[in-house]
């Protein structure tokens, strides 16, 4: 259907102008492009100090991204706790949906965020995302919030 073999990616820790600016258009093209998110709030001073993952299929072409934020920059969206990452702007291409790549990339960044010390991983997750990040080991807390316009809810998950 997707003409990807589900085992024909890597996930890394991006590195370099190149592999950031396919975080970047993965990004563009999921979250401004497909689900009409702004494309000035899109993008934030946090993607300078993030770590950034990145899913590429065998011929190169990128299929996802997600980004890590750790102390003092994750600690708002952790409730202040510096031993907790935050780990935001998830995106699968379309065509690399239903592969793993999204379990992939989030597995990428724990392992990211066990590399830097942390104890937990927190997220704001699209409410239709639950399930996925819940088969994952995240636990939903706390109401339901609009981020961008879209409903969302805080999860967590001890590392």
């Amino acid at each position: 259907m997707t003409g990807i073999p589900a085992t024909a990616y890597t996930t890394r820790v991006a590195v370099g102008e190149q592999d950031l600016a396919a975080c970047f258009q993965v990004r563009k093209d999921v979250f401004v492009g497909e689900q009409n998110v702004a494309e000035e709030i899109e993008y934030d001073d946090l993607d300078a100090v993030a770590v950034h993952v990145l899913a590429v299929a065998a011929d190169g072409t990128a299929l996802g991204t997600g980004r890590l934020l750790h102390g003092p920059e994750a600690a708002d969206r952790t409730g202040g706790d510096l031993a907790v990452g935050s780990l935001g702007r998830l995106a699968v291409t379309a065509r690399a949906r239903g592969l793993g790549v999204g379990a992939a990339l989030v597995r990428a960044i724990e392992d990211a965020a066990r590399d830097r010390g942390l104890t937990a991983v927190d997220l704001h997750a699209q409410t239709h995302a639950l399930g996925f990040y819940e088969r994952l080991g995240y636990a939903a807390y706390g109401p339901e919030f609009p981020d961008a316009g879209i409903s969302h809810r805080a999860m967590r998950r001890t590392l």
